[in-house]
């Protein structure tokens, strides 16, 4: 009997990985089971396009049968425990997959950091389905909505997804015609937070030009049904990985400016450990539900891998690498080789991250930063207009058609 290797997961680490162990192995060395809780895989880093335009959806949700080989077989399910005893994958849909070697890709969830009453009251962009939802509530408090008493947008959290979100919401409001204000409410003191006030600075301005209103320097303490609290609170509560504790609602000082109000509110604020984690019996981070991985995506069991943002990937010097869609695609390729060298015996390959640079977008308008391909950088550091938006563009693209072919990702690109 061949050797059975599963890939659990298909976002850009289940994807890639699958493709690149389907180009690793050879004919009759394994068997590989792809398992996951959709039958499509999403171009996350556009979903917030759909926002605008739903009809984007069939562009960024992509069939795995369009994917994958032949060979591979699909379940659809979503895992809830791994037995690394009797090496028995689980899924809600009481589906039993028996493997060899494992490769674990689930993803992440949003982290809602203990706040009171935000789990409960925002919205989320983490699927199509969220995607979906935030359209419709957009379009709907802008059709209830006056000149004289707009619609109240809020966003919650200026990095990558919450600024491309604002955007394509002030697409949609311009494209309607829509009375609805939006803003974008950060806890730190700049949008983009931690990264270059060069890049910061160019994407202020975007969302300036967009009439996207930005507060900064106060972190949300509560919410309720109509409104976002403000202030009270530190920074520490918050924790890099998405598990603190919000303060007490009455140790919280509110003054009438700390207090915003909504008609949506959207929370892209931080991401955890899916909770499924917990049964998969790997070694994890107890704050943000991760599994610790080597740099050759190994975990504590030597028959399961994990990678992307499902994982803690050792990249020496006490560092990971970062949760984003660009070290997903990277390290997928060198995981699907790994899982090839696992079947042969042979020595796995160690992986290090490299940061290729940054592309957003805001709205129809986009910001590049640090640019590297291979064997060349962008010469000017930051810049916008037609080649930002071309290179971002073609960066979703080129990962369209690395997965299913240059018509698909041809078709993709005005919508990109």
């Amino acid at each position: 009997m061949s050797t059975q290797v599963v890939v659990v997961g298909a976002g850009y680490a289940g994807a890639g990985t699958v493709k690149a162990f389907e180009d690793a192995i050879e004919p009759g060395e394994a068997e590989l089971t792809w398992v996951s809780d959709h039958d499509y895989h999403l171009v996350l880093h556009e979903a917030h396009r759909v926002i605008r335009k739903p009809e984007v959806e069939s562009k960024i949700a992509i069939p795995v049968d369009e994917i994958k080989d032949d060979s591979t077989d699909f379940v659809k399910g979503r895992v809830t425990d791994i037995d690394t005893d009797e090496r028995v994958i689980h899924t809600n849909a009481g589906d039993e997959v028996d493997y060899d070697y494992a490769l674990v890709a689930v993803g992440s969830a949003t982290a809602f950091f203990g706040i009171d009453g935000l789990r409960d009251h925002a919205l989320t962009l983490k699927s199509l389905d969220d995607a979906r939802e935030i359209h419709q509530a957009v379009k709907s408090a802008g059709q209830e909505a006056t000149t004289t008493d707009p619609a109240k947008v809020l966003v919650g959290g200026a990095g990558l997804s919450g600024i491309q979100s604002a955007g394509e919401i002030a697409e949609f409001r311009d494209d309607h015609k829509a009375p609805i204000d939006i803003e974008l409410v950060e806890g730190l003191d700049s949008v983009f937070p931690n990264n270059d006030p060069e890049v910061q600075g160019a994407i202020r301005k975007r969302l300036d030009q967009k009439d996207i209103a930005v507060s900064t320097g106060e972190f949300i303490s509560k919410v309720d049904d109509n409104a976002v609290y403000l202030g009270g609170a530190e920074a520490e509560y918050y924790g890099e990985d998405g598990d603190g504790e919000a303060p007490e609602k009455e140790d919280i000082d509110f003054s009438d400016d700390l207090v915003m109000d909504y008609d949506v509110l959207l929370w892209t604020g931080g991401i955890t450990g899916q909770p499924e984690v917990d049964d998969f019996h790997l070694d994890a981070d107890d704050r943000s539900h991760r599994v610790y991985a080597e740099s050759t995506f190994e975990t504590s069991d030597d028959r399961v891998f994990a990678i992307g943002d499902t994982a803690l990937i050792d990249q020496g010097d006490d560092n990971v690498a970062p949760p984003t869609a660009q070290a997903a695609w990277q390290a997928a390729d060198v995981a699907g080789e790994n899982l090839a060298r696992a079947v042969r015996g042979a020595p796995l390959k160690s992986w290090q991250h490299e940061d290729k640079g940054t592309l957003i977008s805001v709205g129809e308008e986009a910001v590049a930063h640090d640019v590297k391909g291979p064997g060349f950088s962008v010469p000017i550091n930051t810049f916008g207009g037609p080649a930002a938006k071309a290179l971002k563009k073609g960066v979703a693209s080129k990962w369209i058609a690395d997965l299913t072919g240059f018509g698909r990702a041809l078709n993709a690109w005005s919508d990109m």
